[in-house]
């Protein structure tokens, strides 16, 4: 079991990257995102799942924390992939891909979601940074939460913006 678990935490091994373990981590969240992004609709299903992927990543980070016997280890990324999702909150994206064909659209949108998710998270705007302070699984978790939250503003301010400006100019 605790070899399942840090298989986890590590996202499969992607956060032994040797620099940006976390993007590369994040990398994972993509598929997560993307799927997720299906129920675009149900913002409240969205929201409900991604607390709960919030909540599995606790005790997953917890214990790989334990287990490599250092606060938040670089290796341990379960936290970036397991919070990609709520960045993608109430956006369409995979309609866009499949039913609306708007495929280069749909996935700049996702990757735009995906840098301002990382952006967030390297920049950890308050509450974030404060929550590292917090010991175990929490204190992993929390702050890639709230820079989720952040950076679940931002791509609806950005969806705006590549609808009006970027997405005519690729017609």
């Amino acid at each position: 079991m605790q070899r399942v678990t840090i298989g986890v935490a590590t996202g499969f091994g992607l956060g032994n990257a040797p620099i940006a373990s976390g993007t590369f981590g994040a990398l994972l969240g993509l598929p997560l995102a993307l799927g997720f992004s299906a129920l675009y609709d149900r913002v409240w299903w969205q929201a409900a799942i991604a607390l709960l992927l919030t909540l599995l990543a606790v005790p997953v980070c917890d214990a790989a924390e334990r287990y490599y016997g250092r606060k938040d280890d670089g290796r341990i990324v379960a936290d970036e992939f397991l919070t990609l999702p709520i960045v993608v909150i109430g956006l369409p994206i995979l309609r866009m891909i499949r039913q609306d064909g708007r495929v280069v659209e749909g996935f700049l949108l996702l990757g735009t979601a995906f840098v301002i998710s990382r952006v967030c998270d390297i920049c950890k705007p308050t509450p974030a940074r404060q929550s590292q302070r917090i010991k175990g699984g929490w204190g992993i978790v929390l702050d890639d939460f709230f820079a989720s939250l952040y950076a679940l503003i931002l791509p609806w301010g950005e969806k705006d913006l590549l609808e009006r400006y970027v997405f005519p100019a690729l017609a």
